[in-house]
C-alpha cells in the first residue's frame, strides 16, 4: 500500500513537472524554433514540420512531432527504413539538427498532449516495435511507462545503428523502470545538458 502510495506521488509529480517542462521549453526556445523553421525552408523543400506514428504507453499508438531532418517522401521507394547517425536521406541542415537534438524540440507538443514525458524509453515506430519485441528478450517491458524526449539509454549510449545496440539500450530502459524515481530523472536531465553541449552519447 505505501509502495503503491509513493509510485502515484511520483508519478503525479512527475507529471506536473512534465507540464511545467514543456511550457516553459516552449517559451524560452521559441527563438530556436524560428531560427531551426527558417533554416530548413532555406536548405530544403517542404514542411518545417513532420510527424511519424509511434508505439508510447501500454502500446497506445500517437503522432509524434519532430523539425524535419530529411527529404520528403524520403521513405517513398524504400518502406520504413531504420535511421542511421550519417543517412544519406538528410537534409543539408538534417545532421546538424540531430547530433544537437534540435529536431526533438517539438515533442514539448506530444509532452503537453499526455503522449509522452520529459524523461522515458525514446517512442519507436510500430513496425520497429514488432520486429524488436520477436527479436529482442524484454523488450515489450519498456512499454510500461511513458516514452520521454531523453532517457537513460540515450545519455550513456550511441545512436542505435544495430540490432546490438538496441539490445544494449533495453537493459538501461529496464533498469529506468524499475529504478525511476523524481532523483533518477533529474540526474538524467542533468546527464542530457552535457551530451547536448558536449556531443557525447546518445540519441
Amino acid at each position: 500500500m505505501i509502495a503503491g502510495f509513493i509510485r502515484r506521488t511520483y508519478l503525479a509529480l512527475k507529471r506536473a513537472l512534465d507540464i511545467c517542462a514543456a511550457i516553459a521549453g516552449i517559451l524560452l526556445l521559441s527563438p530556436l524554433f524560428l531560427l531551426t523553421a527558417v533554416l530548413i525552408k532555406l536548405t530544403s523543400r517542404g514542411p518545417v514540420l513532420f510527424t511519424q506514428t509511434r508505439v508510447g504507453k501500454d502500446g497506445k499508438i500517437f503522432d509524434i512531432y519532430k523539425f524535419r531532418t530529411m527529404r520528403v517522401d524520403a521513405e517513398k521507394e524504400t518502406g520504413p527504413v531504420w535511421a542511421a547517425a550519417n543517412d544519406s536521406r538528410l537534409i543539408p541542415a538534417g545532421k546538424f539538427l540531430r547530433k544537437a537534438h534540435i529536431d526533438e524540440i517539438p515533442q514539448f507538443i506530444n509532452i503537453l498532449k499526455g503522449d509522452m514525458s520529459l524523461i522515458g524509453p525514446r517512442p519507436e515506430r510500430p513496425v520497429f516495435v514488432e520486429k524488436f519485441k520477436n527479436e529482442i528478450a524484454d523488450y515489450e517491458k519498456r512499454l510500461a511507462v511513458k516514452p520521454g524526449i531523453t532517457g537513460l539509454a540515450q545519455v550513456w549510449h550511441k545512436y542505435d545503428e544495430t540490432i546490438e545496440d538496441v539490445k544494449k539500450k533495453i537493459k538501461y530502459d529496464i533498469l529506468y523502470i524499475k529504478k525511476f524515481c523524481l532523483w533518477t530523472d533529474l540526474r538524467i536531465l542533468l546527464r542530457t545538458v552535457r551530451v547536448v553541449f558536449t556531443g557525447e552519447g546518445a540519441r
